[in-house]
């Protein structure tokens, strides 16, 4: 009796603790970077649509470069005041300026500051975006002091960091300037080599963990690029903005499932003082090289990810709108192959993107470049003349 009674103690004192444990690793945050110089109609839907799953916005505020100078982002100030969500103000600080001019670089992000809470809105935080080299990170953290004495107590300090700053000396002295930071483990070397590996973004972020004592965040990818030749060799990078140059483009894309699996990965396992994760970037409608906000939304969430390819026909008078729509939470590459059974066309053509062939009882449209279906989404493929079409004996080839 005594020892069931000791078994009894043991065990209840075994899940008292085990969930003292789960109370203090809260799940992780979710935050959205807004990267857009130029703010569209399109931000009100995505902000809307976004703002139950993403806590907080990390909105593009101001950029310097080396000759173009200062570039300010054009916001729609209403729209951030109404989605209400806590904003952080980001300040690309890029790596090939030659220094840092310490009061010009405060005077300027003051001023945006300034007119961003004059137009009624709250900034919670400021995040500096600065790839500085790492025999230049003393120098960073002088600027980083003298801005953080300039800032309302009020307002968080955080920056954007390299995982190639790990073996500075330098480091530890960097993180004590600031609040937080932002680990950035996507695209921070070759991009020819991938935009993301899931197995080194785990080790840098265990590593990080153990160098600072502070909050600290993963910038993790939800979105592709596209290599362009470039000259000498070094391919030019294609992002949000089309680059008028001639040449094949190859088209990278940060793969969700990966995505997926690693943030599973942290919630089970965090790495100490691991805050939370950011994606980059808040998708709009219209955004040709980013994630669907379903499939973001889904692999922040942990949701099981599939697509559903099915075909649709929208038919008038003997004349079908041939499509594909994509009723799965993630998104999806143009099928290859599409097989219409179909009686009596006396009519049909594909769209841009596919070739058809055309049978007496069959047509087949056949992919002949790249494309995505959005989650959601559909793509119109073609289009039939026909007496009838027989949905249940067509096919979709992936």
């Amino acid at each position: 009796m005594i020892v069931f009674t000791r078994l009894i103690i043991s065990l209840t004192t075994l899940v008292l603790l085990n969930g003292c444990d789960q109370q203090d690793a809260p799940p992780l945050d979710q935050q959205l970077y807004v990267w857009q110089r130029q703010w569209t109609p399109a931000h009100e839907a995505a902000l809307r649509d976004s703002r139950a799953d993403f806590s907080t916005l990390r909105v593009l505020a101001l950029q310097a470069f080396p000759q173009a100078g200062w570039h300010r982002a054009r916001i729609d100030p209403a729209l951030l005041k109404n989605d209400g969500r806590p904003l952080i103000a980001v300040v690309r600080l890029d790596g090939q300026l030659p220094s840092l001019d310490q009061q010009e670089v405060t005077k300027q992000i003051q001023q945006v500051i300034s007119d961003w809470q004059s137009q009624g809105l709250s900034i919670a935080g400021l995040e500096i975006d600065h790839d500085a080299g790492v025999a230049r990170l003393t120098a960073y953290r002088d600027f980083l002091m003298h801005l953080r004495a300039a800032l309302p107590a009020s307002v968080q300090l955080s920056i954007t960091a390299l995982p190639a700053w790990l073996d500075s000396a330098e480091l530890t002295a960097l993180l004590s300037t600031v609040d937080s930071s932002v680990l950035q483990v996507h695209a921070v070397s070759d991009p020819r080599r991938g935009l993301f590996d899931p197995d080194q973004a785990r080790q840098w972020a265990k590593a990080w963990s153990r160098i600072t004592e502070k909050p600290f965040y993963l910038a993790l990818p939800a979105y592709g690029v596209a290599l362009l030749p470039g000259d000498g060799g070094t391919p030019i990078v294609e992002s949000e903005i089309r680059i008028e140059r001639d040449g094949k483009r190859q088209e990278l894309l940060a793969d969700p499932q990966q995505l997926s699996r690693l943030a599973t990965q942290l919630r089970l396992d965090p790495p100490r003082h691991l805050a939370g994760l950011i994606w980059f970037r808040m998708p709009l409608a219209n955004d040709r090289r980013a994630w669907s906000l379903t499939t973001l939304r889904a692999v922040a969430l942990g949701d099981s990810l599939q697509s559903r390819l099915t075909l649709k026909l929208a038919a008038h008078e003997g004349l079908y709108d041939i499509s594909i729509a994509n009723e799965g939470n993630l998104d999806s590459a143009w099928p290859e192959r599409l097989t219409l059974a179909v009686q009596a066309c006396d009519g049909a053509d594909a769209l841009a993107g596919y070739a058809l062939q055309q049978g007496p009882d069959l047509l087949t449209f056949t992919r002949l470049r790249d494309g995505r279906i959005a989650a959601g989404g559909q793509r119109a493929i073609g289009w039939a003349r026909c007496e009838k079409i027989d949905q249940g004996a067509s096919n979709v080839h992936p």
